[in-house]
């Protein structure tokens, strides 16, 4: 017991983690196939027994048969190296990059295969050594072991300062703490072997990931938030007879949108992983000023008058004036920027024909441009109490012909280039309607 406290304590952390945190992905129904994170547990669980397991039966030799000790070492060797490879597969999935399916980047899991492959043959020749304090284990099998956390380890930390931008900005410094932590711990553990410190390396990538974006009570306070804003912004939307498709549509398409235009490398110095998620919670408010409108202008069947449609624009001021007074108070002030911006200009024009102030080219915030889109597109594609609704093909037309007039060009090239992806949102949502 002497030579695994550590172990245990690790394992006594890892799985109070585990069994909360499914505990809570089972209450509030979450796909427990949607994470790597899921698999980390179960793994690093097993992991941190057969660390604990090897720390026993090195330091008992004289009693251990040397096949089992080895066997052991194998299972513990293999599984560390697949935890710190998830590990780096998991900042790969949450910082947006698809290389864990890509095949152009199988490079990337090289050093895992080959350390594997080199960690079977060799275990057979593995050895244990006498140290001041404790036994420990060395050989090929152990220092490509140390070799391929190491390498890891570096490839996680170069993703996450190439990708900063697309890590949630509350999220930064305490996934940069829990991974240069772990950096330490994996050079200390190669140069002092005999220290035995891998369960806490694993426990800390664990306890790091789960607080800082697994943790599905905060993740469930978000979703309700969002909820909530698509309620309010849908009762709105109710004051000219929509039923709500329009709002969950447009915030479906500036998604899209906003994440392919990142894909593809454009504005990428706006779109990060922040802005991304506050537009899509800004998205539902864009029509929130019709609340000041009057219904019998709202709901009018026939042409609007002049006066009517003065009365109509200025939804776009009072919209942004509501933002102000409903979300001026609340501490994420970049989603009140956001939420302003997509109120008061989702109806300026790229030529600068728009409302209400006229704004042209890149004078209009990106938010608003992309709102602009997805907006109109959705606009002539559902029936109004003036018309009926437009074939999507029509629609489509209609945004190409607003290319460089009405809208940014390269948003309605990228909107146009996702044609299916488009039509399969509006027949999803108009289907659970």
């Amino acid at each position: 017991m002497e030579h695994c406290r550590l172990q245990i304590g690790c394992l006594l952390i890892v799985i109070y983690i585990g069994f909360i945190y499914f505990r809570d992905c089972k209450r509030y129904r979450k796909n427990l196939d949607s994470s790597i994170f899921d698999e980390m547990i179960i793994l690093s669980i097993f992991c941190i027994i057969f660390d604990g397991i090897t720390a026993v039966m090195v330091n008992n030799l004289e009693v251990v048969n040397s096949v089992w000790n080895k066997v052991f070492h194998l299972f513990f060797l293999v599984g560390i190296d697949t935890v710190v490879y998830m590990m780096f597969a998991y900042m790969l999935s949450t910082t947006g990059v698809s290389a864990v399916k890509s095949k152009n980047k199988i490079w990337l899991h090289i050093p895992y295969i080959i350390n594997v492959l080199v960690v079977v043959i060799n275990i057979g020749s593995l050895e244990f050594r006498k140290g001041t304090y404790t036994n420990y284990s060395m050989g090929i099998s152990a220092y490509t072991c140390f070799a391929m956390v190491i390498i890891y380890v570096l490839f996680t930390l170069i993703v996450f300062f190439k990708r900063w931008h697309y890590i949630e900005s509350n999220n930064r410094i305490s996934i940069l703490s829990y991974l240069l932590v772990v950096s330490g711990i994996s050079i200390v553990q190669a140069i002092f072997p005999e220290i035995l410190m891998s369960s806490v390396a694993v426990t800390l990538v664990v306890i790091g990931i789960y607080l800082n974006q697994e943790d599905p009570t905060l993740n469930e306070i978000s979703r309700y938030h969002s909820e909530m804003v698509m309620s309010f912004a849908t009762l709105v939307e109710n004051k000219d007879g929509s039923t709500g498709g329009h709002i969950r549509r447009t915030t479906a398409y500036v998604k899209l949108l906003a994440e392919e235009l990142r894909e593809r490398g454009y504005y990428t110095e706006f779109l990060t992983k922040d802005y991304i998620q506050n537009l899509c919670q800004a998205a539902p408010m864009h029509d929130v000023g019709k609340i000041a409108v009057p219904d019998v202008i709202l709901q009018k069947p026939g042409r609007l008058t002049k006066e009517e449609f003065e009365i109509i624009k200025k939804h776009t001021l009072d919209g942004g004036r509501i933002i102000e007074e409903t979300f001026g108070h609340l501490d994420n002030e970049e989603y009140t920027k956001m939420a302003y911006q997509v109120a008061k200009y989702h109806h300026e024009k790229w030529n600068g024909k728009g409302y209400p102030e006229g704004l042209q080219k890149e004078e209009i915030p990106l938010c608003a441009r992309i709102m602009a889109v997805a907006d109109v597109f959705d606009a002539v594609s559902e029936k109004r109490c003036y018309r009926d609704a437009m074939p999507l093909e029509e629609c489509f037309d209609i945004i190409c012909q607003g290319s460089n007039q009405d809208f940014d060009p390269l948003i309605v090239e990228v909107f146009l280039d996702m044609k299916d992806k488009v039509k399969a949102i509006h027949n999803e949502i108009n289907m659970k309607q």
